[in-house]
């Protein structure tokens, strides 16, 4: 990492997070030896200890991170998801029945998804991006204005410098100043939910098998993790959820055993916990005169399918590709042209994605018999058809559809 901070860049992205992080690698791949680009956050990949969280990867994100030389310091960190069984029952019953139960590999052999552990992600993504010439980073300082014109972007820093860009890239999450400076709204709504997250050690083998039960306050999914350990990701009404966060291990472990249940043994707490409100929105924009919104910054999902971070690095490798075409061209990065044709590739899987996770919610967050009753029989049915849960499975994966470059594995 260079320790000169230049006057002039072509990329400046506010954020040191997954988002930021990783599109920075992906600009100093798709931009070539001579770009200069600029992470600007108060603490670059700053992950708490003890940090409990785990993310659902797909096929597609991590071969992005494999094309971005992340995936070597991040694989043994992470376990293949094998397979997948699904439930949907009432809190107090016994015995859960598994009503969908699906291979999750794709036809070449390739694991579908992988749960990947958040610190060692972060990590690894700081050192790459920390290890790229032509990447500098600014950690301990903010963007306290920015002014965008006819050939560039002058960024105010709050330690009172400045910087010139071509491009200015919001990866600042979900509260967004840059986002708000730009006068940029969202719609959306929030929940009256809030997402629960612990890890357990286990007394039996998982097998590389995750687990999802649909329960009336939300899904609750256990997720494998390497060292026979998993990652407890679940959704409860809000009240009900601070309150059981708040509880002591010995109360918040009985809580985990009563949705868990009894098929892995004995569970034991390691680690933290984190409890975290949900919301979905999408910024009526995401872009603006010399801005582009990514990740969190530009949209949120309700985490039942584990897609949000996965959709954040679909927003990277399209920006990255488009920005990388554009600048083969001779084109000005920061032109609108190349602007509008990032939120063309974006906007639409995002609204798709952000409306189907909403309405599962809704779907499976009600307790009312007739529904409970229709979509056990739709679970069955679809567990009958194999090509409707090798597609699923494809889908999750984000192999299908117009994929950048780097979801398939393949440089800039």
């Amino acid at each position: 990492m260079t320790s000169r901070v230049q006057d002039e860049h072509d990329v400046i992205i506010v954020g040191g997070g997954f988002a930021g992080l990783s599109l920075a690698i992906a600009l100093r791949q798709g931009l070539g030896a001579g770009a200069s680009i600029v992470v600007v956050d108060r603490a670059v990949a700053a992950g708490k200890a003890g940090d409990p969280r785990a993310y659902a990867l797909g096929a597609g994100s991590v071969r992005m991170l494999e094309a971005l030389g992340v995936w070597q310091a991040v694989a043994a960190a992470s376990q293949p998801v094998a397979a997948i069984d699904i439930t949907d029952s009432p809190l107090e019953t016994a015995v859960r029945p598994v009503l969908l139960s699906y291979d999750n590999h794709l036809d070449q052999g390739e694991p579908a998804s992988w749960i990947v552990d958040s610190g060692a992600l972060l990590a690894a993504l700081a050192d790459r991006a920390a290890g790229s010439d032509g990447v500098v980073i600014m950690a301990g300082c903010a963007v306290s204005g920015f002014t965008s014109g006819a050939s560039g972007i002058s960024v105010s820093l709050s330690d009172g410098r400045s910087l010139a860009g071509r491009l200015l890239v919001a990866a600042d999450g979900r509260g967004s100043s840059i986002r708000e400076a730009a006068g940029i709204r969202t719609i959306g709504q929030a929940y009256d939910q809030v997402g629960i997250v612990t890890r357990v050690a286990l007394e039996r083998p998982h097998e590389g098998r995750a687990v999802q039960h649909f329960l009336p306050a939300g899904p609750f999914a256990i997720l494998p993790l390497p060292e026979q350990q998993a990652c407890i990701t679940w959704t409860e009404q809000a009240e009900t959820g601070r309150r059981i966060a708040a509880l002591d291990d010995a109360g918040f472990l009985a809580e985990v055993e009563r949705r868990f249940g009894s098929r892995l043994g004995d569970l034991r707490l390691v680690g933290g916990r984190a409890v975290f409100p949900l919301e979905v929105y999408i910024a009526r924009t995401f872009v603006g005169p010399r801005l582009a919104l990514i990740g969190d910054c530009a949209h949120a999902v309700h985490p039942l399918a584990g897609q949000g971070l996965n959709l954040a690095f679909r927003d990277v490798a399209a920006l990255a590709e488009v920005l990388g075409e554009t600048a083969r061209l001779g084109i000005d990065l920061g032109s609108g042209e190349a602007l509008e044709r990032y939120e063309r590739w974006r906007r639409f899987d995002t609204f798709m994605s952000a409306a189907a996770f909403d309405g599962f919610n809704r779907l499976f967050g009600t307790d009312f018999p007739p529904v409970r009753a229709l979509r056990d029989v739709g679970l069955g049915l679809v567990h009958r058809l194999p090509g409707v849960k090798k597609a699923l499975v494809a889908e999750a994966a984000g192999v299908t559809g117009k994929l950048p470059r780097l979801m398939k594995g393949l440089p800039l």
